[in-house]
């Protein structure tokens, strides 16, 4: 006889006007229903609560389904198989997939991936290793194309896309300059990440910063935040400069439309590239992204940067101060102990 599993979940209770409360969540206790042909039974050791998932909380068309209310949000998570019904896994397997905000997870194997706990450990392919790790590696390398000596400036840098973006920048011998929001996280940037320049954009305009920080302009800025840094950036980009806009955390709870940047006519006179993308366009660059990256871990050339924290009822916390911005590194929840 078959062991029946119950596990918890987060459902979205309610949608958000501006920023997210806890009131927004449910936390429920479902039972698994046993996995079908071609299906895994997967317990999630980690799940990663991200930026893009404030949009999908909207009732609004997006490049991704919104969440629906009274059912389990999604996102990725990791963790191992305990029942196979695919020739592809078999149980004890380690395995990345879409089936965060859950304990426990049934799902189609072809959602999934295999991944090595040796190699890193099990939270790094939601990081590092994983979608973050891909963003930042596809924004900066195929939209930015650094040039060795070239400046980089890079906002929400202490987070998990920033923090890798300039640590891939300097191995590309460029200068790197970050903000962040606090001077603790400037410390880090400069002190863990090796940046050449941080500064924390709460303590005065960004425009002045980065007259002191990129005195001789911007080559490459990788925007993940908009509003005032986007336009700032554009103020001190150089001739042909690129734009890489992968995110706008700043605005994702906004209740009212943010104004544009009020520059962007520089965008003609100094021949500036600003083009927006999707890291799930992609993904045939994953396996290089992953031969790249893995390598660069293991030589120690890049860091493991995360915040942890337990319990899949903290989870709504986790995506609330995500966009507080009170990570440093990739925010991950653990749901369970992993492997040593």
């Amino acid at each position: 006889m078959t062991k029946a599993y119950k596990g918890r979940e987060i459902r979205l209770k309610s949608r958000p006007q501006g920023e997210p409360t806890r009131a927004n969540f449910e936390l429920t206790e479902v039972s698994l229903p046993e996995p079908a042909e071609g299906q895994l039974l997967v317990r999630n050791h980690f799940m990663s609560v991200d930026p893009y998932m404030r949009g999908r909380m909207n009732d609004a068309k997006s490049y991704v389904p919104p969440f629906q209310l009274g059912q389990a949000l999604d996102g990725g998570a990791v963790g191992e198989v305990l029942r196979s019904r695919s020739p592809d896994f078999k149980e004890g397997d380690f395995v990345v997939g879409n089936g965060g905000w859950r304990e426990y997870n049934v799902g189609d194997a072809k959602g999934y991936a295999k991944v090595d706990p040796k190699l890193a450990p099990l939270q790094a392919y939601l990081g590092v290793l994983g979608m973050p790790g891909h963003t930042a590696y596809v924004g900066l390398l195929d939209i930015g194309k650094p040039v060795k000596g070239e400046t980089v400036f890079v906002s929400a840098a202490a987070g998990a896309v920033g923090g890798l973006v300039g640590q891939i920048a300097r191995l590309k011998g460029c200068r790197v300059v970050g903000s962040a929001g606090s001077d603790e996280k400037v410390k880090h940037l400069r002190e863990k990440l090796g940046f050449d320049e941080a500064f924390n954009y709460k303590s005065g305009p960004t425009a002045e910063a980065l007259e002191r920080t990129c005195p001789e302009g911007i080559d490459i800025y990788f925007d993940n935040v908009g509003g005032e840094q986007l336009e700032a950036a554009i103020g001190k980009m150089n001739n042909f400069g690129r734009i890489a806009l992968c995110g706008a955390i700043s605005q994702y709870n906004a209740t009212t439309p943010p104004p544009g940047p009020r520059n962007l006519f520089l965008a003609v006179s100094r021949r500036l590239t600003l083009r927006g993308f999707i890291v799930s366009d992609h993904r045939d660059q994953f396996p290089t992204f992953l031969r790249d990256m893995s390598g660069w871990l293991r030589e120690g050339k890049v860091s493991l940067e995360e915040t942890v924290v337990d319990g899949i009822e903290q989870a709504p916390e986790a995506f609330i101060g995500l966009l507080r911005g009170q990570n440093t590194g990739k925010m991950v929840v653990r749901l369970a102990s992993s492997p040593t």
